[in-house]
């Protein structure tokens, strides 16, 4: 009998003994759980599809980008390199809706092809920026905003640089070395360019083709001009300044002096090309903006608090003609 009772007590007592583990672990770990949730603020996740490295501009543009988690502690970056691929852009858009991002930033090598996938994104229900260059869509709701330069009026102020230097008389032959074809960079600054120069009917654009906005291709498109025309070109209009780097080196290769023999004339403002301005070897800048990481943050905030966006945030720009404005220039340049 007594060690009937015996055993009872020292069964009562394990089973209280197990209890007041098991509440006390349970209120651990609650505990846990509350300040943790007290002392982590969800971060706002951007994830930003880049075109892929083209260009010292784009480099920069990049860079601005990937700054943007040091200079902001609340957000996440999740960056993807498009490889210049408009198909390794579309996969990186659906990356980030799988991982349910917040924002969804992207620079779009070319114009077409993304109604699909930005339904994807908008079906999510995560918003689209658009840095850079623009898309042209079924339904202009598939994007939030597009953040980015005026690509006709760049062209436009180039046209009207080499028609104020040669004036309205004048028989100009100019070469034209293309950016990326689809791109709405490549597109607006041919389109305003030709818009400038459409009263000047002794204004000819002998040849164009596109050197794809890189160095190398811009370099080897201008050898082609220059074996089939020579001296006979007299302005090379650039859709950007890498390509304009690349025809500097082809035209002393060929024996000529650029920005004298022929005036050269580019768009993005990177310091490369202010160098060559200063030194008398490009004539005419007109600014692109790279800078563009501040401008997705404002973007992305506004969006998650829930405000409607206007559909263009135009960036600020100036344009720069001949050496001393270069030179004044280049001190400022961080690109």
């Amino acid at each position: 009998m007594k060690i009937k009772k015996l055993t009872a007590l020292v069964t009562v007592a394990m089973l209280a003994t197990t209890m007041f583990v098991g509440c006390g672990s349970s209120s651990s770990s609650s505990a846990t759980s509350s300040s943790s949730t007290e002392t982590t603020t969800k971060k706002l996740v951007i994830g930003f599809s880049q075109i892929g490295q083209e260009s010292g501009w784009r480099d920069a543009e990049t860079n601005s980008v990937k700054d943007i988690p040091n200079q902001n502690k609340d957000i996440e970056l999740k960056f993807s390199d498009g490889q210049q691929k408009q198909e390794n852009q579309i996969a990186a858009i659906r990356s980030f809706i799988a991982q349910k991002v917040d924002v969804i930033g992207l620079a779009p090598i070319v114009e077409t092809g993304w109604d699909t996938v930005l339904k994807e994104a908008k079906d999510a229900k995560i918003p689209v920026v658009l840095l850079d260059r623009n898309v042209k869509v079924s339904d202009p709701t598939l994007y939030a905003t597009f953040i980015g330069s005026d690509f006709i009026a760049e062209g436009k102020s180039v046209a009207k640089f080499v028609t104020d230097k040669f004036g309205k008389d004048a028989a100009v032959s100019i070469v034209e070395l293309q950016g990326t074809v689809g791109a709405s960079a490549a597109t607006d600054r041919q389109k305003g360019f030709m818009d400038g120069i459409k009263d000047f009917p002794t204004y000819k654009v002998i040849k164009s083709q596109t050197g794809d906005f890189t160095r190398a291709k811009g370099k080897e498109v201008m050898e082609a001009f220059l074996k089939s025309e020579g001296k006979k070109i007299q302005v090379v209009y650039a859709h950007n300044d890498d390509m304009a780097m690349g025809a500097i080196q082809a035209i002393e290769e060929y024996g000529l002096k650029p920005g004298v023999d022929i005036i050269i004339v580019s768009i993005d403002g990177v310091k490369d090309a202010f160098v060559a301005m200063a030194a008398g070897k490009t004539n005419f800048i007109a600014e692109c903006n790279p800078l563009l990481g501040p401008q997705l943050v404002q973007a992305a905030r506004d969006l998650k608090a829930g405000k409607t966006l206007e559909k263009w945030v135009k960036s600020d720009e100036k344009t720069f003609a001949g050496a001393d404005a270069a030179k004044a220039a280049l001190p400022d340049r961080k690109y």
